[in-house]
């Protein structure tokens, strides 16, 4: 036989019983466009954690009051709750750690901001100047404060856009105006542009002060939260961020690392430990999808053997005439190959079409790549070979006469 007649005999088989066809085709369809779809949205999931991650900052290291401790070791302190690092600190790391592009000093909290007649609940961070360079916060109308501000504990405000059209309205303009923030009132004299930024940080819903204003009206102390140091380049670091380590522990005159009462953090870090967590719910999304594939290849090979079940007379008789083994063989292992290579065709639209509407909608973030799509076709030809051989084997070692009596 040739390939056109394969062809021909492949098409008249599947369409004899469209019916059939068409739900055994279905376990692949679903199979496919499940696979295709939740490895996008596992994709794009991915690919949105890493740019609002970056968004935070530039080569950023991040140092924290409060050890970390081992599982079963002393309880740590949490962020922010702790006691440990100071303005002296920062201006240390500033003026003695090399290959650094900024550093920002960081008193953070959540307070109730008032302002004619409306209030919300908030982000406010006091900091220096040098914080729109560490953190990539861009001043959309007016000007950030000034170390001179800073210097004075001037009670002075740069807010972000959400915080300004939940204070004034969506069309208000907060520039000028007075906010209330712990009883103590401050002047905004900037707003920030949109970022968008959600999750580890939102600047567009969030006030930034003076340090020093902070330290003075919120917490009456000397202590910060966090100091934020940008690398002036990626390839440098880890060198700043050990720098830094070394610099800290023999300013807090500790002698033992372990017993640090501070820890740093690298961004590189966190992009590196959330891509591995999305990378494995990925694959997780992909493997419980591929079940049905499974399914579905069953589904083909029971049709398959009730085919040959079906067709014996019409194999006995092919045989009788001349057809060789390997030719009953290709037949339908070529029938159960495009059952699967149809399926997953219309599997691959529909997989594709899914992640396309998901996204479109705003739902989820999804990102179709060409490896998911050439992945899970051509796990669908495969499982047509796997799960059409033993059908086609079986049609091809039937004995001619006994298939010619049976009935």
């Amino acid at each position: 036989m040739n390939t056109f007649d394969i062809l021909h005999e492949t098409y008249s088989a599947l369409a004899g019983n469209k019916v059939r066809s068409g739900l055994t085709m279905l376990g692949i369809v679903i199979g496919i466009s499940s696979v295709i779809a939740m490895i996008s949205i596992g994709q794009g999931a991915q690919a949105s954690i890493q740019a609002s991650i970056q968004s935070i900052g530039s080569n950023l290291i991040m140092v924290m009051p409060g050890a970390q401790r081992s599982f079963g070791g002393a309880a740590s302190a949490g962020r922010g709750s702790a006691q440990t690092l100071t303005a002296e600190d920062g201006e240390a790391i500033q003026t003695q750690i090399e290959n650094t592009s900024g550093v920002a000093l960081d008193v953070s909290a959540r307070e109730q901001v008032t302002a004619k007649g409306t209030n919300t609940n908030t982000s406010v961070i006091g900091t220096t100047p040098s914080y729109t360079t560490v953190r990539n916060v861009e001043v959309d109308t007016g000007n950030f404060f000034s170390d001179a501000q800073v210097a004075s504990a001037a009670k002075v405000a740069v807010v972000g856009p959400t915080v300004q059209s939940d204070l004034f309205g969506e069309d208000g303009n907060a520039l000028g105006q007075t906010i209330r923030i712990k009883g103590n009132e401050f002047k905004i004299i900037g707003v920030t542009k949109s970022k968008g930024g959600s999750g580890f940080s939102n600047t567009d819903d969030t006030i930034y002060v003076p340090y020093t204003s902070a330290q003075r009206y919120f917490t009456g102390n000397k202590y910060l939260t966090e100091i934020d140091i940008s690398a002036a380049s990626s390839d440098v670091t880890t060198t700043v961020q050990n720098d830094v380590t070394t610099l800290l522990l023999t300013r807090h005159n500790i002698s033992d690392p372990t017993q640090a009462d501070f820890n740093t953090l690298n961004q590189a870090d966190i992009v590196a430990t959330a891509s591995s967590v999305t990378g494995t719910f990925t694959t997780l999304l992909a493997a419980v999808a591929g079940i049905s594939l499974v399914v579905g290849g069953i589904g083909i090979m029971n049709m398959m053997l009730t085919t040959v079940t079906e067709r014996t007379r019409e194999i006995g008789l092919r045989k009788a005439i001349g057809a060789k083994k390997k030719d009953i063989s290709i037949q339908f292992l070529v029938e159960s190959v495009m059952l699967t290579g149809i399926g997953g065709l219309i599997g691959v639209m529909l997989g594709v079409g899914i992640a396309v509407g998901v996204s479109y909608f705003g739902i989820l973030q999804a990102q179709v790549s060409i490896m998911s799509i050439v992945l899970a076709f051509g796990v669908s030809a495969a499982i047509g070979i796997i799960f059409g051989y033993y059908p086609a084997r079986r049609a091809a070692g039937l004995n001619p006469i006994e298939a010619l009596r049976y009935e």
